[in-house]
């Protein structure tokens, strides 16, 4: 179920993305639900595409969720199906038939193993995904016209109101590559090694064991700093494909030049996907950056980053546009983390509210108002133990996120 109104934190517009050699997008129309547009993405790559993935640390994941993980160890890839109005999880052996069925025509349709086709899903929890519906939509999308990047963005979204993708370059031996990325997300948001659906593609030439190591440290920095609500998803998955068509020197460790340059590309991409998430969570008004400094250890920070960003009371003041650092106090004390109260400052965007443990005598609060009726919100904690430091994003808790979710299988 998506908004015909974009958030009010959408980007102005959908950017412009390069052609990624090697990648070929259609969409098509399976039917999974009665909306009029299409729900069903065919993503045809060309042979000898690397992959790499992380997937949710769910205990429940859906059939498309284990079928990649057991497909990645190959490290090959020819196609990706993705399937939006129907998450498919919690619907045991007929969820899996409907996995074997998508990937076996996929497969027989264009000459490779199944195990060379991956596959993800999302929407509604608890109910199979229709068989005959998918493979039409795959019939359809077969034949289908080539589709744009903003054609397949806006084809996975659910409950997201805007389609979301980004792309970066980087050169590797000196050739420049194209890194594009589309990604759907917006509720059930709290990633663990992994966040709703993101897809990305590259032309560059990359090792699959070397793409996993970069696809799982730019995560780490990215899609696991991210939060809407503390919840994670059955299904969230990230794929990366690497296609090789842009000729440079392959990669296959830092030790290769360009790699680093790569990496960075890499994690600035999935930086901006990730926040484009956040941007459109369900019902936000407002996009609230988290810094803590002086942790025991990075490690440490983001723990205690999240559990502010996680806080329904921090994020329902922010909503109220009200600088109660008391919450944020609070989601300290409550993260498990090394903490001391006569050592903890808070900021709210340049204005020091409280330091060692104490409100900042006689601050002002005319600026830290202005700041909090802005759309761009910035919260500074510092710890004062040591020198761990992290940075998540998350959005407010309105009245709009119960809007949505009350009603989201109707």
């Amino acid at each position: 179920m998506s908004s015909s109104t974009p958030s009010p934190l959408a980007p102005a517009a959908f950017p412009d993305l390069p052609p990624v050699a090697g990648v070929h997008p259609a969409v098509a129309r399976a039917h999974y639900k009665t909306w009029d547009r299409c729900d069903l993405t065919y993503i045809a790559l060309d042979e000898g595409t690397a992959v790499a993935g992380v997937t949710t640390k769910s205990l429940c994941p859906s059939p498309e969720v284990e079928w990649c993980r057991a497909a990645l160890p190959l490290g090959r890839a020819r196609a990706l199906v993705v399937n939006a109005g129907n998450s498919n999880a919690f619907t045991g052996h007929r969820g899996r038939a409907a996995v074997e069925a998508i990937t076996a025509k996929v497969a027989g349709a264009i000459g490779c193993a199944p195990s060379d086709v991956f596959v993800a899903s999302t929407g509604v929890i608890g109910v199979p995904l229709p068989i005959d519906k998918a493979e039409a939509g795959i019939d359809a999308a077969l034949a289908a016209p080539p589709a744009s990047w903003e054609d397949a963005a806006a084809t996975i979204m659910t409950t997201d109101t805007f389609p979301k993708a980004a792309a970066v370059k980087a050169v590797i031996g000196g050739q420049t590559v194209d890194i594009v990325g589309i990604i759907k997300g917006s509720g059930m948001i709290a990633p663990d090694m992994a966040t709703m659906l993101g897809f990305i593609f590259t032309d560059a030439a990359v090792a699959p064991a070397f793409l996993q190591t970069m696809l799982t440290e730019a995560n780490r920095r990215s899609f696991s700093c991210i939060t809407v609500d503390g919840d994670t998803s059955t299904s969230d998955t990230v794929l990366a494909f690497a296609t090789g068509k842009a000729g440079n020197p392959p990669l296959a460790s830092f030790d290769d030049a360009g790699a680093d340059a790569f990496q960075a590309a890499l994690t600035d991409l999935c930086t901006q996907l990730a926040q484009l998430v956040v941007r459109d969570g369900e019902g936000a008004t407002k996009f609230v950056g988290i810094t803590v400094e002086g942790a025991a250890s990075d490690e440490s920070a983001r723990r205690i980053a999240l559990s502010i960003a996680n806080s329904p009371l921090v994020k329902t003041a922010i909503a109220g546009e009200d600088a109660n650092w008391g919450r944020v106090v609070m989601a300290v004390g409550k993260a498990g983390e090394p903490a001391e109260r006569d050592k903890l400052s808070i900021s709210f965007g340049a204005t020091q509210v409280a330091r060692e443990g104490l409100a900042v005598e006689g601050y002002d609060e005319a600026p830290v108002a202005a700041h909090l009726k802005g759309r761009e919100i910035e919260i500074g904690v510092d710890i004062g133990l040591g020198n761990g430091r992290a940075t998540v994003w998350t959005c407010d808790l309105t009245h709009g996120y119960i809007e949505i979710n009350a009603d989201y299988r109707s």
